[in-house]
């Protein structure tokens, strides 16, 4: 399956010769050397009036970016195991007040650090449990071992936690050994973005009875008909993956980076419903439009309207912004004027960006670049794909806005 325009761009308020902007601009990446390839595809109104493809999905092989090109989404997962907790609790199955120790009794006497070293650190009991909101929000004061800003990320890195778990340690263990270490912060008083969402992906195997590949596959994945969305790719499907590259540090040209990359290929024992999934650009853009749809596509619901609305608005305490409530830890999110939802990014304020969106946008992408964003007040949205490891690396993100929102004439 892939994504094909199906209007013509003019019909619906695009100017076609600005739309193709974001083939010329990102072009010039392939051509220089910064990016192997990528993917792009833009809808409005539930028509796509661009898609792209340039470059290639394997330089080393010669192998070009096809429309069904696979994609390693790494924290653009998050969105989709959000989706499933807020599935569970519109059958009631908890509050989001709840604790979640009621179902993770791992987690009921966490600590918090105060003070001291990654030797000797000094750490005071938690005054307030987390809830599912903490999760789902990055407020739990969780953090990743791979930010390298804080104690308690150094703490996180001792333990093996730094961007996987030990090789042998599957979610239920990684959530126990987690629950162990120390909270970078009190829970709802900061924003931090950490492995909440691979706690929330056990938080809904517990609720559910079902491993976490097994209800995304059951309730999202065969429902929307995302037939190319996976945990790791089989023989069959290993020549479609696009391989993973770094920058180089003496020239910025993109370099191939097996070592994490290769990965994709095996089986995984933790299924990080934070980071884990590989995905086609058309299984994403099914993903999208039913969010843009308030929770529907193609007759199939898997959320209600006003579930998606109440998911997209701003939930950081007293209605802050990331700019005032990030613990410093993550740079790859304008943080002015921009809130947090239930498992997305969303813009409260698009001026202090200096880049055009709209009040109530929402968005997230992935460490290896990849990035999406819905906008509902002008019914568009956005996916772009490519695999470069970091995503700070470019301004790829702000870079497609600019272009999408330029190309927007009515």
């Amino acid at each position: 399956m892939s994504v094909a325009r199906s209007i013509d761009p003019d019909q619906i308020g695009f100017d076609p010769a600005r739309l193709a902007r974001i083939d010329e601009h990102f072009g010039r990446y392939v051509d220089d050397g910064r990016l192997a390839g990528w993917q792009a595809v833009v809808t409005r109104r539930g028509e796509v009036v661009h898609s792209a493809t340039y470059g290639l999905r394997d330089r080393e092989a010669g192998l070009p970016v096809e429309p069904d090109t696979l994609w390693r989404i790494y924290s653009m997962t998050k969105p989709v195991t959000s989706v499933a907790a807020m599935m569970l609790w519109e059958e009631g199955r908890f509050e989001l007040t709840d604790e979640i120790s009621r179902w993770l009794p791992e987690f009921a006497d966490v600590r918090v650090y105060a003070k001291g070293s990654t030797l000797k650190p000094y750490t005071v009991p938690a005054v307030e449990p987390i809830r599912v909101w903490h999760l789902l929000t990055h407020t739990a004061g969780l953090t990743y071992g791979f930010m390298q800003t804080s104690v308690v990320d150094g703490l996180y890195r001792a333990a093996g936690y730094d961007l996987y778990p030990p090789a042998d340690v599957d979610l239920a263990g990684a959530c126990a050994a987690i629950a162990r270490l120390p909270l970078l912060f009190q829970p709802g008083t900061a924003w931090g973005y950490s492995v909440a969402t691979d706690v929330l992906g056990r938080l809904v195997e517990v609720v559910s009875g079902q491993s976490l590949d097994a209800f995304l596959a059951d309730r999202i994945f065969r429902p929307l008909g995302m037939t190319d969305t996976h945990w790791y790719v089989d023989d069959e499907a290993t020549s479609r993956l696009a391989a993973l590259y770094a920058p180089d540090p003496r020239t910025g040209q993109a370099m191939r980076y097996d070592q994490l990359g290769a990965l994709a290929h095996q089986k995984p024992t933790f299924l990080s419903g934070g980071g884990g999934l590989i995905c086609s650009a058309a299984d994403y853009h099914r993903f999208t439009q039913m969010l843009l749809r308030g929770g529907e596509l193609d007759g199939v619901r898997l959320l209600g309207s006003r579930t998606v609305r109440f998911m997209t608005r701003n939930h950081l305490p007293g209605g802050q912004d990331l700019g005032a409530l990030s613990t410093g830890g993550f740079a790859e999110s304008i943080f002015d004027g921009v809130g947090f939802g239930l498992g997305f990014a969303v813009v409260q304020d698009p001026i202090p960006s200096r880049v055009p969106s709209s009040v109530g946008e929402y968005y997230w992408g992935g460490v290896a670049s990849t990035a999406f964003w819905i906008d509902p007040v002008e019914e568009i949205t956005a996916l772009f794909f490519t695999q470069l490891m970091p995503s700070s690396t470019h301004p790829i993100r702000p870079q497609l806005r600019q272009l999408v929102y330029s190309a927007l004439v009515d």
